[in-house]
């Protein structure tokens, strides 16, 4: 098995009140390369920065890597317009940083990278694939993404409480400057994306198409901005198999909207719920009173996990938390750069 990590940014990510309250756009252009060296090394090697919420949460990156070293499997990280370099090695795309969704072009250079990511995607070997996301902003942007195809849109978020309607209002800015309407980009999903979406769409979106037209099964490891890839995908006319994996913290928030979504895009839903509820320990209980959720293929590598081992990765996380600095009782190491994005983690 393979894990496929597109990692990349958007400036929507930076627009007021879409970014969780105190993280400074200079720290939170760090997170996706940090969130890949989490996964490849365990913890930041080059990066300044360590994604973690003031209550200390920490990035879905720590969850995936705890699966990782108890499971095993292989990590292939994608640039998908990373605007901050990383220590972890990276395939090569050329995609460039995401524009913000407001103006007239978000991703000029959506076609190149879908592109791209298809002929690497069709070479992969693998029999199949798990494919994920970093990105802050990322939630905003499927939103966009979905409002242009025409679906129905209801998006996750990293916060508790998820401030829906200041999305919205994003995005209905972002279909203005770019002279849409919603639904005006059914059948055209790279239209949508290079109007209001983000880079690492495009590179999800062409990583599958490609895995898919080679005979690879593809599972699109995330949530809610996964559900946007898939329908981006159906609209392309692509009709493979598909599936999305998940965590019971994303399900738990969007109930039947989840399934129902997944039902109209023609994908397989499998959720995960790694029993963080039974853990006397600060990282675990964030993502039980609904921070983070989901983000840096959690959901799908929580779904590699054989039954009887999950106690062991629960074992790992506080191991990996404690390398971040992350103590049990919620010290996240007195780091004061130390902080997460409101969409970022990507559900």
């Amino acid at each position: 098995m393979r894990v496929v990590l597109p990692a990349g940014t958007t400036e929507t990510a930076l627009i007021d009140g879409i970014s969780a309250a105190g993280a400074a756009p200079e720290l939170m252009e760090h997170t996706p390369s940090a969130d890949v060296e989490i996964l490849e090394y365990g913890e930041p090697v080059a990066s300044p920065v360590t994604p973690v919420s003031p209550n200390g949460c920490p990035t879905p990156a720590a969850v995936t890597r705890a699966v990782r070293e108890v499971v095993g499997f292989d990590v292939s990280i994608v640039d998908a317009g990373l605007v901050r370099s990383t220590a972890a090695p990276t395939v090569e795309i050329g995609a460039d940083p995401g524009a913000d969704v407001r103006e007239s072009a978000a991703v000029p250079g959506a076609d190149a990278a879908f592109d791209r990511a298809y002929d690497y995607g069709a070479s992969l070997p693998d029999d199949e694939l798990l494919i994920g996301e970093t990105v802050p902003g990322g939630t905003t942007t499927a939103l966009g993404v979905l409002t242009a195809l025409g679906e129905p849109t209801a998006v996750s978020s990293s916060l508790p409480e998820n401030p829906l309607e200041r999305k919205r209002r994003v995005v209905d800015e972002a279909l203005t400057a770019s002279d849409l309407e919603p639904g005006d980009c059914e059948g055209r999903p790279l239209e949508a994306i290079e109007a209001v979406g983000d880079p690492v769409q495009p590179t999800v979106a062409g990583i599958a198409a490609g895995a898919l037209e080679s005979g690879t099964a593809v599972t699109l490891a995330g949530g809610t901005q996964m559900i946007a890839v898939a329908a981006a995908l159906r609209h392309a006319g692509i009709e493979a198999p598909l599936s999305i994996a998940t965590t019971s913290f994303v399900a738990d928030e969007q109930g039947d909207r989840l399934e129902a979504a997944c039902e109209r895009v023609d994908c397989d839903l499998t959720v995960t719920d790694p029993g963080f509820d039974g853990r006397d320990h600060v990282a675990m209980e964030r993502y039980c009173a609904g921070e983070a959720k989901e983000g840096v293929a959690m959901g799908g590598a929580l779904s590699l996990v054989p039954d009887g081992e999950m106690a062991a990765v629960r074992d790992r996380l506080e191991a990996v938390c404690a390398r971040l600095g992350i103590e049990a009782e919620g010290d996240a190491g007195g780091d004061p750069s130390a902080d997460a994005t409101e969409d970022g983690r990507g559900p």
